[in-house]
């Protein structure tokens, strides 16, 4: 049925109402338009041309894979070079130590003003990777022939300091977008970095068509796999394990079943955070020992370059470990199984078959460690489907099962945030409604 002008009329004016909303898309898209404006800014003292030139070489490492995760800003050497890696590290090791050392522990059961303290001490920890982290790049750039025009004190100087506040910005961007946009920003900043390279993968594939070395049909099977790969991901994302949970009512001696709900455990409760771990733990270390390798004291660095590449035995063995081990530990700090049947047993529920308490704890951990070893096989496969990809049809790594992953997961998350948007405006609009009316009603019966 068509729509009438007058209600046409009453949506667009719905939707001009959501000036909240409005202004936290309209932050999010200015953020990263900085971001990208940043990513084009290049470090003083390096030759584009021969910077090319040695990227170009390094085609097919590890180093795309950090090349994809800034956004092409390290080919450029850009004020954005480190992208947002320093801080995820940083992020990584504070976790880790918040699960070890009893001063952290206790700052976490403080509540607010300690994770306030604990993001403090992130941000330092991030200057301070941010530093090690540029000084290294700045060392490895100058062990090459005819990179930087005049190497020495001056220009490690400039790039130090430049690289480690750019990752600085990009980590307080990450946080304005969060708090004052929509969705998570070091997510949304990770996103658009590698929506901006998915054109020029586009266009190499097209390119490898013209000239032979990739056929027809097997860009369309690339297609559907990719297809496939991104149904396969929503899918999963939205899979859950329902546990049947009844809530019992008592009256005098006697309890009976008053209500029955669901307990929703996800198969993926990590999210896409394992792969990104796991990829900027993998990326640090193997970028070291490929740029550190040219050096005759270092030259054993090779090896470890060689084994650490994308397709070798040791690179798939150590990032499927690391995946698999970020998604036990990231699920183990977001979701707490006793903390959960404590919950339930405070509020008069219980699983069915099970008894309160302890009992409850172990079945839920349990289900939820089946679920995590589920959902690590699954993102395992799914971020390995680069390296295949790349062996039997040679496509670029932007086609890459972790490239997918984030942007597909990212999407689903912002979405999410959005519609929650929605349901909150039209939730309040109901309220002052209801508060109206039966303010209306009081003052009938004063009278």
């Amino acid at each position: 049925m068509a729509r009438s002008p007058s209600q046409m009329a009453d949506t667009l004016g719905g939707i001009g109402r959501l000036t909240e909303l409005r202004q936290r898309l309209l932050f999010v898209f200015i953020a990263l338009i900085v971001y990208r404006v940043g990513t084009f800014i290049p470090v003083p003292g390096v030759s584009p041309q021969a910077l090319l030139q040695f990227m170009n070489s390094q085609e097919g490492t590890i180093i795309d894979v950090f090349n994809l995760f800034t956004g092409g800003a390290l080919e450029r050497f850009s004020l954005f070079a480190l992208g947002v890696m320093p801080y995820i590290s940083a992020s990584i090791i504070m976790q880790l130590m918040s699960s070890v050392i009893p001063q952290l522990q206790q700052l976490k059961k403080e509540g607010s003003s300690g994770r306030q303290k604990i993001t403090q001490y992130t941000r330092v920890f991030t200057i301070v990777l941010a530093a090690f982290q540029a000084g290294s790049v700045a060392i490895a750039l100058q062990a090459q022939t005819n990179v930087v025009y005049a190497p020495g004190f001056g220009f490690l100087f400039t790039a130090v300091v430049t690289l480690t506040a750019g990752s600085v910005f990009l980590m307080w961007l990450g946080e304005q977008i969060t708090e004052r946009g929509v969705g998570n920003g070091i997510s949304l900043i990770i996103f658009a970095g590698i929506v901006a390279g998915l054109p020029r993968a586009v266009f190499g594939t097209m390119e490898l068509v013209n000239t032979g070395q990739l056929s027809i049909p097997a860009v369309l099977m690339i297609g559907a796999l990719v297809l496939g790969v991104i149904y396969f991901i929503v899918k999963v994302e939205r899979g859950q394990r329902r546990i049947t949970v009844n809530y019992a009512q008592r009256q005098g001696r006697v309890a009976y079943q008053n209500q029955q709900t669901h307990l929703p455990l996800k198969l993926n409760m990590s999210g896409v955070i394992p792969a990104i771990f796991a990829s900027s733990i993998v990326i640090f270390p193997s970028t070291l020992a490929t740029w550190f390798s040219s050096t005759e004291q270092l030259s054993w660095m090779t090896d470890v370059a060689a084994a650490l590449t994308p397709g070798n035995l040791p690179y798939t063995i150590l990032f499927s470990g690391l995946i698999i081990f970020f998604c036990f530990f990231y699920t183990a700090i977001v979701f707490n199984s006793k903390e959960t049947a404590d919950n339930l047993k405070r509020s008069g529920a219980f699983i069915p078959g099970i008894r309160p308490g302890r009992q409850t704890a172990d079945y839920i951990d349990t289900v939820l460690t089946r679920l995590t070893m589920v959902g690590s096989l699954y993102l395992v496969a799914v971020c390995l489907l680069p390296d295949i990809m790349q062996v039997f049809w040679s496509v670029p790594f932007y086609f890459g099962g972790t490239s997918v992953l984030i942007v597909v997961v990212v999407i689903m998350d912002f979405i999410a945030q959005v519609q929650a948007h929605l349901i909150s405006h039209k939730y309040d609009s109901l309220m002052k409604k209801a508060n109206l009316k039966s303010y209306g009603r009081s003052g009938v019966v004063r009278r």
